[in-house]
C-alpha cells in the first residue's frame, strides 16, 4: 500500500513549514548580528532539550540566509511569503540540504536508527556546487546525535573545510553525545525551554484538534513538540499507568508494556515512553539530589539512554528495553 511508504515525518506540523519562530530571541539576535558584520560563521550547534523549536530556528535560519536580502530580520524573511519559503516547503530549494535519517527498506515505513556515512557523503557534493542568487548554501543536519562514527567523522571534515558562503546548521537534543572535535569547530547556540506562555502561543497556532490542544497544553514542559507527540501517543496512555511514587510491581510492569503494545512496539511509542521516562527520571533525580537515590537515579537516567541508543541500533526487543527502563528505576529508589 502506498501509506505504507510515507515517511512518518511528513506532517503538515514539520518544521520546515513553521511561518514564525516563537521565543529563542536571543538566538536570533546573535544569528542577526553575525549576518550583519558579513562574518557570519560556518557551522552553528543548535542545541537544547527536544521540542522546543531547534528545527524551526534552524529552517528559519536558512530560510533568511537564502532569502538573499539580510536587511530584515530572520522573522520577516520567514512571514515573507517568497518563492525561498515556497521551495523550502516544497523540499526543492536547490541551495538547501538536510541531512536526517532516512526510510529503511521495508514496510511499513521506518525511519533508519542512523544517518550513515553514505548519506553523510551527499555533502561535499552539495557544496561543490554553485550556489544561485542568494549566495550561500545551507545544510541542515537534524539531528547531529543520530550520526555514527563513519558519518560524524564524515561532517567533520566538510566543517573542517569549508567552501565559501557554506552555513551548516547542525540540530542537537544531546550535546553531550556529539564528536568532541565536531563541537569545537562549531559556535554554540543553546536553546532554553519555552516559557508557559511561549509554550500556549504556539499551540494556538497550530491547526489541531482542540483535545489534542488541550492533551498536549496539559503534558507541555517548554516543549511543545514533545507535547504533541506525547499527547497523540499510545504512550500518554501507558505513562499514566507509572506511578507518581516511581514504584512499580511486575504485574504494574506488564500493564504499562501491554497498554503501548500487545506484540511488536512501534518505533514512535518506544521512542515517546522513553522520553517520558527520562523526563520523570531527570526531574526526580533533581529533587532527590541530596539524598542516596539521587545518583542512583542519574545513573539509571545514563544507563536508559545508552539502552534507548543500542535498541534502535541492533533493532532490539523495545518491549524489554521499556521494562529495563522501568526496572532501573525502581532499583534506584530502593532504600538501602
Amino acid at each position: 500500500m502506498a501509506e505504507d511508504l510515507v515517511d512518518p515525518r511528513e506532517t503538515p506540523l514539520h518544521p520546515r513549514f513553521s511561518k514564525s519562530v516563537i521565543g529563542h530571541d536571543a538566538a536570533i539576535a546573535q544569528i542577526e548580528a553575525a549576518f550583519a558584520s558579513g562574518k557570519m560563521h560556518h557551522a552553528w550547534l543548535i542545541s537544547g532539550p527536544q521540542g522546543i523549536g531547534k528545527a524551526t530556528l534552524a529552517y528559519a535560519i536558512a530560510c533568511h540566509a537564502l532569502h538573499g536580502d539580510h536587511s530584515g530580520g530572520i522573522r520577516e524573511s520567514l512571514a515573507h511569503d517568497s518563492a525561498t519559503r515556497r521551495w523550502i516547503h516544497a523540499k526543492s530549494h536547490p541551495d538547501l540540504f538536510v541531512l536526517e535519517r532516512q526510510l529503511a527498506d521495508r514496510k511499513p515505513a521506518r525511519l533508519k536508527s542512523e544517518i550513515s556515512v553514505e548519506d553523510a557523503r551527499g555533502l561535499p557534493e552539495f557544496f561543490a556546487r554553485t550556489a544561485g542568487s542568494g549566495g550561500w548554501r545551507v545544510a541542515i543536519v537534524d539531528a547531529v546525535d543520530d550520526l555514527n562514527r563513519e558519518s560524524s567523522n564524515a561532517l567533520l571534515k566538510q566543517v573542517e573545510e569549508p567552501p565559501p558562503h557554506c552555513l551548516l546548521l547542525l540540530v542537537s537534543h544531546q550535546p553531550g553525545r556529539v564528536l568532541r572535535t565536531l563541537k569545537s569547530r562549531c559556535l554554540k547556540l543553546p536553546l532554553q525551554s519555552l516559557t508557559t506562555a511561549e509554550t500556549e502561543t504556539v499551540l494556538a497556532n497550530l491547526e489541531l484538534d482542540e483535545d489534542v490542544r488541550n492533551g498536549a497544553r496539559v503534558i507541555a514542559s517548554g516543549s511543545p513538540g514533545m507535547a504533541l507527540q506525547l499527547a497523540t501517543s499510545a504512550a500518554r496512555k501507558a505513562f499514566q499507568k507509572f506511578p507518581i511514587s516511581g514504584r512499580t510491581t511486575p504485574e504494574l510492569r506488564f500493564a504499562i508494556l501491554n497498554a503501548l503494545s500487545v506484540r511488536a512496539m512501534p518505533q514512535d511509542e518506544f521512542d515517546a515512553m522513553t522520553g517520558l521516562l527520562l523526563d520523570w527520571t531527570a526531574r526526580k533525580a533533581r529533587s532527590e539530589a541530596a539524598t542516596p537515590a539521587g545518583p542512583r537515579l542519574a545513573e539509571a537516567y545514563a544507563n536508559s539512554i545508552a539502552a534507548f541508543h543500542q535498541t534502535n541500533a541492533f533493532n532490539l526487543d523495545k518491549r524489554l528495553a521499556v521494562n529495563a527502563q522501568l526496572l532501573g528505576i525502581e532499583d534506584a529508589l530502593k532504600t538501602a
